[in-house]
Parts: structure tokens; C-alpha cells; sequence
């Protein structure tokens, strides 16, 4: 993976991630720009599948220039993701399953390419969640002492 543009930084707290697909992302000129820019936001974004197309509901992107915009531009419009047909077919299964999902993790590039980094998720209960937080700070704890001695 390259550098990475855009995060879903709860992806990993609100969700188990089991497995990782890439795919890549059709989006407007202006929405490129935006991105590269570090432009957006991946927080509670989704992938459906519909009539054997994937696409990312609720990513924002807003448009790179606002005063060029034009009018019926939508930041939130749904956006195709480009997959191949036994990846879509995988990914229906998938999502007919009870109790999974499928989460935006991340946006990147390889080269001049941007692509998105999908998981499939199963979500976290609250005791999970506190789980991780005690683990991250007992983590942060030690690496604190190490610093220090």
C-alpha cells in the first residue's frame, strides 16, 4: 500500500476487520484533486452492492475548488466501485450474511491510480471496544517506561 489519502480511523475501533479487498474508485476530476488534496472523509462509509454493481454509500468528498463547483454537485453522491465480476459476486455473498459488512477503510494511490481498501467487518459490542482501550493504553504505558529508562 502507498501512501495513504483518506483514513477511516473508526473502522478499527467500531469493527472487527476479517478481510481486506482493494478496489478502485470511479470519481469526478474535482473529487481527485480533493483527495489527493487529503480532502474528505470516510467515517461511516459503507459499501452496498446493487444489481451487480458495488457502490461506496456516505464518503464525503467535497468538491476541490468550491467557488468552481458546479451547482448540483453533491459531496455524499453514491460512488461506483470498480471490481471485478467474481469480486461483486463475493462480496453479495457477503453482505447477505447476517451480522457482516462491508467498511471504506482507506484511501490510497499506487502511482497516479487511487484506490480504496474495503473490509469486511463484524461489529464490536462495547465490551469489546473497552477491551481495546485498556489494551492500547497499557501499551502506551510500557512504551512510555521503555522511553524513559
Amino acid at each position: 500500500m502507498s501512501e495513504s489519502l483518506l483514513q477511516n480511523k473508526k473502522a478499527y475501533f467500531n469493527y472487527e476487520i476479517t478481510d481486506k479487498f482493494t478496489a478502485g474508485l470511479e470519481l469526478l476530476g474535482l473529487e481527485v484533486k480533493s483527495v489527493r488534496g487529503k480532502k474528505g472523509q470516510l467515517d461511516g462509509a459503507y459499501v452496498t452492492v446493487r444489481g451487480g454493481e458495488a457502490f461506496l454509500i456516505g464518503a464525503n468528498i467535497p468538491a476541490y475548488q468550491a467557488t468552481n463547483t458546479p451547482a448540483d454537485y453533491d459531496p455524499l453522491r453514491n460512488r461506483k466501485i470498480l471490481l471485478t465480476k467474481k469480486e461483486i459476486k463475493q462480496l453479495t455473498e457477503i453482505e447477505n450474511k447476517k451480522g457482516l459488512t462491508i467498511v471504506a477503510i482507506a484511501v490510497y494511490n499506487t502511482g497516479r491510480k487511487l484506490k480504496l481498501e474495503l473490509g469486511i467487518a463484524k461489529g464490536k459490542k462495547s465490551f469489546d471496544k473497552r477491551e481495546t482501550i485498556k489494551k492500547r493504553e497499557t501499551d502506551r504505558d510500557i512504551r512510555r517506561t521503555l522511553k524513559n529508562e
